[in-house]
């Protein structure tokens, strides 16, 4: 009975000899399709085009959501009259809620954008890290109009998750910014 259980253990000592296999590093490749872009109709003071990939929402007081739901994300648009004087509140108000994420974010880059053709000033702020939006941006013909939109994402904040998709949608708010035209 004794050499039966000995030889059971030898032989599943030699049995259990696997060969260790090295795993390459395996990276997240998400694909999102090339954006075709088309004008926006907003019965309002601009118009801007809009990624095809986006459901396009109007919203009271001249406002857009921008919805994306299969990256379950949206762009948040709002618009404000200029008016007494009340530019520099507006710019101020438009870079506080970009830097009010600066405690959680690794880094925040500022973009600065000049469309002289379009009468277009504005800036483009990348938010880094797991901030609650990872972009903001403001746009102002500096006399009547003026445009704030953030990008949020309807999931817990991982940055590295949603990498990814935070640049195929800055494209897009880049591209957004570059076309819009005030009526």
């Amino acid at each position: 009975m004794k050499n039966c259980i000995l030889f059971l253990c030898c032989l599943l000592v030699v049995a259990c000899n696997d060969d260790v296999i090295v795993k390459p590093n395996a990276k997240l490749r998400l694909d999102y399709p090339r954006a075709v872009y088309k004008k926006s109709q907003t019965n309002c003071d601009y118009d801007f085009d809009v990624n095809n990939q986006a459901l396009h929402v109007k919203t009271p007081n001249c406002g857009t959501i921008l919805s994306y739901p299969a990256m379950k994300a949206a762009v948040y648009i709002t618009h404000q009259k200029v008016s007494n004087n009340n530019l520099n509140s507006l710019l101020y108000d438009a870079q506080k809620l970009a830097y009010n994420h600066a405690r959680i974010a690794t880094s925040i880059q500022e973009k600065v954008f000049k469309n002289k053709e379009r009468n277009t000033y504005g800036v483009f702020y990348s938010i880094n890290g797991d901030a609650a939006s990872q972009s903001h941006f403001y746009l102002t013909d500096s006399l009547q109009n003026f445009v704030t939109g953030s990008l949020y994402f309807d999931a817990k904040p991982n940055f590295d998750s949603i990498y990814p998709a935070v640049v195929y949608l800055r494209e897009d708010i880049m591209h957004l910014m570059e076309t819009l035209e005030w009526n």
